[in-house]
């Protein structure tokens, strides 16, 4: 299974990257995190929104009439499940922002959309038998950013304590790193342009293969 990490594929050069790395890999299914902004993909995805997408397209995905077609079209996780060859995948879509939270998906409007709400974190912490959660934001204890500072999110923290998956996987900070979060295995992704992933969906083992053409860091 191919596992991906932030995409940025607006870009045509990261947009080579994504593919690329289904070309290199052809999967039969796979898993990605958020920051996508290429939604026309070669094999089976599941993926997260995350603070930079196409959210018109995120908001045809969620009332589940894109007008992309049926083989074109990835499956959008926002508090919901899956099962991908053999696995319960389950996402939070979206990212954190503390004034938006107590609203409704309904209240939210133009780049606003790209939040996830306190109902929707409710709804992700009622799945069971999840054996691998998606999220674009990263729970505390994984990373440490600019002067130490530690960028978890407290509702990433709840879902996890929860929903007890045996891994957990999250982007947005384009920087691999690994923790043992509430009982949870997290692994925080680096960006398709830098690395792609893959899982083996009986072990869980997950190997990063680095890309020798990266093009380089960019913003969150």
């Amino acid at each position: 299974m191919l596992v991906l990490g932030d995409a940025h594929a607006d870009d045509p050069e990261r947009r080579e990257s994504l593919l690329s790395a289904y070309r290199e890999t052809d999967p039969d299914a796979a898993l990605q995190v958020g920051d996508l902004l290429h939604y026309d993909l070669p094999a089976p995805t599941w993926f997260v929104a995350g603070n930079n997408e196409d959210f018109d397209v995120v908001d045809a995905l969620r009332r589940g009439d894109s007008t992309l077609t049926d083989a074109e079209r990835p499956t959008l996780l926002a508090s919901t499940a899956a099962d991908v060859a053999g696995l319960r995948v389950a996402g939070l879509s979206g990212n954190y922002a503390p004034t938006r939270y107590d609203a409704s998906r309904e209240e939210l409007t133009g780049g606003r959309r790209r939040h996830f709400v306190r109902s929707e974190v409710e709804r992700a912490k009622s799945l069971s038998d999840v054996d691998v959660f998606l999220s674009h934001e990263a729970p505390h204890g994984v990373l440490r950013v600019g002067g130490g500072r530690d960028p978890g999110c407290a509702a990433v923290d709840e879902i996890l304590r929860s929903v007890e998956p045996d891994l957990c996987l999250v982007g947005h900070h384009h920087r691999h790193a690994e923790a043992t979060v509430e009982g949870t295995r997290v692994v925080s992704l680096d960006p398709v342009w830098e690395a792609y992933y893959t899982l083996d969906p009986e072990t869980l083992e997950l190997e990063r293969h680095p890309r020798p053409d990266g093009a380089g860091d960019a913003e969150a």
